[in-house]
């Protein structure tokens, strides 16, 4: 197995500071805080919803307007900028109360986030790439259970009173702004200049939609929507009947650790059951977890969903990504661009769904439900394509 080189360490490591603040802090953050802003200015779930949702407009905007060539040779600048970015928005989300300024907020997030999501692993990835090692994926894509454990963390030792004027879950804002400017520091003296064999330097080909392409985005897509209810309302469920925030704090620890370990797991399955068997799978396994959720007792059913929702949610998000590249050999940027999209369609309707379920229903049972038949879905329809999508990843 390829070792991971003193001239790629810095560049992997770029990748999963840059991931942990703008994936882990600037979009997953919310989860862990929201209970907390929930109880103390009257949230329903089908607020709580809607500004999940407004985040993930922000994100399908940010992919859709990445797939162009404004940014050739300027990726680097615009990692950075969208880092700078998170921190400030961070920041803001402590300073208001409003449900409209809440929205906005993190409607600009979701922009900040899918920028570095698309430019760092422009960087990152292509490098890899160049250099055929398979350890610089899951050090960057585990940036993101990084920045979720340590966010948990966080929320947990605050004080439940928060800090003078400021309650708890403003204190949470600010923390994560903190760390979020420190995080952009670092990666600002740690990532290299653009992507591998001067890639940034020119305009990519018309995508070509091919149907096994059009299937993964499909279920990209879907996906999107089935694990975000899960990822956005964990916490919200683990609180439901518990005596007290421990078993949320280790339901999004679990969430967050599971996940920075995910995908250098399930490489070792690759030889086994090949990239996209492997990405079938985590569809199944994440769609189980979703069921245990709701038919295990508590405090069980946070903990398991959290663990297998950790184990599966990035895995899946990288995978499907470094197939969809593989379908899209002569635009790869664009090829992530429109799944990212997708994704970011899938995400949308996910919050406003399951808050919209929950609230008429008074729990986040059938919402859940709905996620996993979503997920199982995706696990069909991409075993019915498997060949057609690995025949053409090999041409």
């Amino acid at each position: 197995m390829t070792p991971l080189n003193q001239n790629l360490a810095p560049t992997a490591l770029a990748g999963a500071i840059a991931m942990a603040v703008a994936m882990g802090f600037g979009r997953f953050s919310y989860t862990p805080i929201l209970p907390g802003m929930m109880t103390a200015l009257g949230l329903s779930p089908a607020d709580a919803g809607l500004i999940a949702s407004a985040n993930f407009i922000g994100y399908l905007v940010g992919a859709v307007a990445a797939g162009y060539g404004w940014a050739a040779g300027r990726e680097r600048a615009i990692s950075l900028s969208a880092l700078a970015a998170t921190a400030m928005l961070l920041l803001a989300m402590g300073l208001t109360s409003s449900i409209v300024l809440f929205s906005a907020i993190r409607f600009l997030a979701g922009v900040a986030s899918a920028f570095t999501m698309i430019f760092t692993s422009a960087i990152v990835l292509s490098r890899a790439l160049a250099t055929g090692n398979p350890h610089v994926q899951s050090i960057h894509f585990g940036g993101v259970g990084i920045g979720i454990a340590v966010s948990s963390l966080m929320v947990f030792l605050l004080p439940a009173q928060g800090f003078g004027a400021f309650a708890n879950w403003q204190a949470a804002w600010f923390g994560g702004a903190i760390i979020a400017c420190v995080g952009t520091i670092l990666v600002a003296t740690l990532l290299p200049s653009g992507p591998a064999s001067g890639k940034s330097t020119g305009r990519e080909k018309p995508l070509v939609w091919t149907r096994p392409l059009f299937v993964l985005t499909l279920t990209y897509g879907l996906f999107g929507f089935g694990y975000v209810i899960t990822a956005t309302f964990l916490v919200a469920m683990a609180r439901q009947g518990a005596s007290d925030h421990t078993v949320e704090f280790l339901a999004w620890l679990i969430t967050g650790l599971s996940a920075a370990i995910s995908v250098h797991l399930w490489r070792r399955a690759v030889p086994l059951l090949g990239i996209v068997g492997v990405y079938l799978a985590g569809l199944l396994v994440e769609a189980v977890g979703l069921i245990l959720v709701v038919a295990l007792p508590s405090p069980y059913a946070p903990l398991i969903g959290g663990l297998l929702l950790g184990l599966t949610f990035i895995m899946v998000t990288a995978y499907g990504l470094q197939i969809g590249r593989a379908l899209a050999p002569h635009s790869p940027r664009k090829a992530l661009a429109f799944m990212t999209a997708a994704f970011g369609v899938g995400q949308i309707a996910g919050p406003l769904v399951a808050g919209w379920l929950a609230e008429g229903s008074g729990s986040f049972t059938v919402p859940t439900l709905l996620a996993a038949g979503v997920l199982l879905f995706c696990a069909a329809l991409t075993g019915l394509e498997t060949r057609r999508i690995v025949a053409a990843t090999e041409a």
